[in-house]
């Protein structure tokens, strides 16, 4: 069955080193490009059995719609319009993540969880351009779905993040489903829950139902196992790490004002239209940004404001990704 919809039109660290974990997964290394910023042994794949987590107690808010706006779009939460303070100057932030500035975002709606592999396998079977088997080697770094049996994902699977996606094919699904990835700016001001200047989700702690993170689970979980943040969304911290619309730039929030407010950025030479409609010649060479950190990334990682990249064809055992779609207000 197509889930093609009309699309809603509307209106990221890093000095010049790079993060790189070397992961080890029945004999393939991971590396995430860039120097060395963490110390830390990968884990060996194992074959997973079936789900049987317990999903942690409901929480968080989701704010509700305004009037006059289409329907909730089913598994999505609405962001409110609104400005918030974008980067960090607390101690773990890197030279990337500031000067702090004042962004504004346009209202819209965001995946509460980071999109399945069973999700994922509707689109390849839909579109065989993208299954693994037919996908072009430029849209992907060797990696793309490499755990997956053909069009299959492992026994047990179907509701833990997708993940060895390139931005590529991120990029395509959500198109498919709809939708398309977030911004930095939307991603960031979503992650926050509507908190101001809090490190995590939740606030400036993370405990335990707050995020999988630290390799303490030693593997991805289902989606949604975590307690949400105060816009009702799950997995903003941890799990698999989410890739955004924009071109990596560290130096990004310095193009922002000093006094005033940056509108709906996005960092690049492109518009959100021009990528949607032409992500397949987007430079392989470009970075593209990548947030939330993942399962086994540490606690630091995991801050709203921490900003990792990678190039477009990347695909890893950490990185998976959540679509957003544009608030269209009906007269």
């Amino acid at each position: 069955m197509t889930k093609h919809h009309k699309h809603l039109k509307m209106s990221l660290k890093r000095i010049l080193e790079r993060y790189c974990i070397m992961m080890l997964v029945g004999g393939i290394a991971l590396a995430i490009s860039g120097c060395e910023r963490d110390d830390i042994t990968p884990p060996t794949e194992t074959t997973s059995s079936p789900e049987k987590e317990t999903p942690l107690p409901e929480g968080g808010i989701t704010t509700p719609l305004p009037e006059k706006e289409t329907p909730l779009p089913k598994g999505m939460v609405l962001i409110p319009e609104g400005e918030f303070q974008i980067g960090s100057n607390d101690a773990e932030a890197d030279d990337d993540e500031q000067p702090v500035r004042t962004v504004y975002v346009d209202a819209f709606y965001m995946d509460e969880r980071e999109v399945t592999n069973a999700q994922f396998k509707e689109f390849v079977l839909e579109n065989p351009r993208w299954q693994k088997n037919r996908i072009d080697g430029k849209f992907h770094n060797g990696r793309y779905l490499w755990h997956w049996n053909g069009n299959n994902y492992p026994p047990g699977r179907g509701k833990h993040p997708v993940f060895n996606v390139s931005w590529y094919a991120a990029m395509a699904y959500s198109q498919w489903i709809g939708k398309r990835l977030p911004t930095e700016a939307e991603w960031e001001r979503a992650a926050r829950g509507g908190l101001v200047g809090q490190k995590y989700p939740h606030g400036d702690t993370l405990t335990p139902p707050d995020a999988n993170y630290g390799n303490t689970v030693k593997d991805t979980t289902t989606v949604g196992r975590y307690r949400p943040n105060g816009y009702g969304l799950r997995d903003m911290a941890g799990n698999v790490s989410e890739w955004c619309l924009d071109e990596y730039n560290r130096k990004f929030y310095l193009t922002f004002p000093q006094e005033g407010v940056a509108r709906n950025p996005l960092s690049g030479a492109n518009t959100i239209q021009w990528l949607l409609d032409n992500f397949t010649d987007v430079n392989t060479e470009v970075a593209r940004v990548w947030r939330g950190g993942h399962w086994f990334g540490p606690a630091r990682l995991v801050r709203v404001a921490d900003r990792r990249d990678s190039k477009p064809p990347s695909a890893f055992r950490v990185i998976g990704f959540r679509c957003v779609r544009s608030v269209t207000v009906t007269p």
